[in-house]
């Protein structure tokens, strides 16, 4: 034991749609007794006031992604600075899509979350197109709708490779059980 504290926790849960991020993120703040900061709990009823006023209901179309997406990751990334800031650990919920492929916007979300006292992990929830196609017709959630049309062709179209910055896999077509337990794994011998 070399007599310091230990930061924070800040781990990022990552993967596509249906790959179980919120429920991975839920076991893994358990886990550790962190503060859960889910992106679509945290913005969604702003987002919905924003669709409304675009006359959409799909939440990944390109209007409201322009309008949103920024603000929308500021906030998760604010919540995350001012809990690590008090001492809490933290699990975020998120695609983080941007932030998983361009190392220089990783290096500054990840630097802010350093910065207020974390210590950064990915977790990537890896999923197959099948399995996605089929997540996404399975659970028929509001947030999918459009989606939910013709799943194959999302899924399809869906980046699913992993991560071009430093991540740990989390294979997310295995039982729940076994995800939950290597999600926990995983965090666990990353320290």
């Amino acid at each position: 034991m070399t007599g310091q504290p230990r930061r924070a926790r800040a781990v990022l849960v990552s993967g596509p749609p249906a790959a179980g991020k919120t429920t991975v993120g839920r076991a893994l703040a358990g886990h550790l007794g962190a503060a859960l900061l889910d992106l679509d709990t945290a913005t969604a009823p702003l987002v919905a006031v924003l669709a409304d006023l675009l006359g959409t209901a799909d939440l990944d179309d390109r209007r409201l992604v322009a309008a949103t997406r920024h603000a929308r990751y500021e906030t998760l990334v604010a919540l995350a600075e001012d809990n690590l800031r008090a001492g809490m650990s933290v699990v975020l919920v998120a695609p983080f899509t941007a932030e998983r492929r361009d190392a220089a916007t990783w290096g500054e979300m990840t630097g802010r979350l350093r910065d207020a006292g974390g210590e950064p992990l990915l977790v990537w929830l890896r999923l197959d197109t099948a399995s996605v196609a089929a997540r996404l017709r399975a659970r028929r959630a509001d947030r999918d709708r459009a989606k939910s049309a013709d799943p194959e062709t999302v899924a399809a179209s869906l980046d699913l490779g992993a991560p071009d910055v430093p991540h740990v896999v989390v294979e997310a077509v295995a039982p729940l059980d076994a995800v939950l337990a290597a999600a926990r794994a995983a965090v666990d011998s990353s320290r």
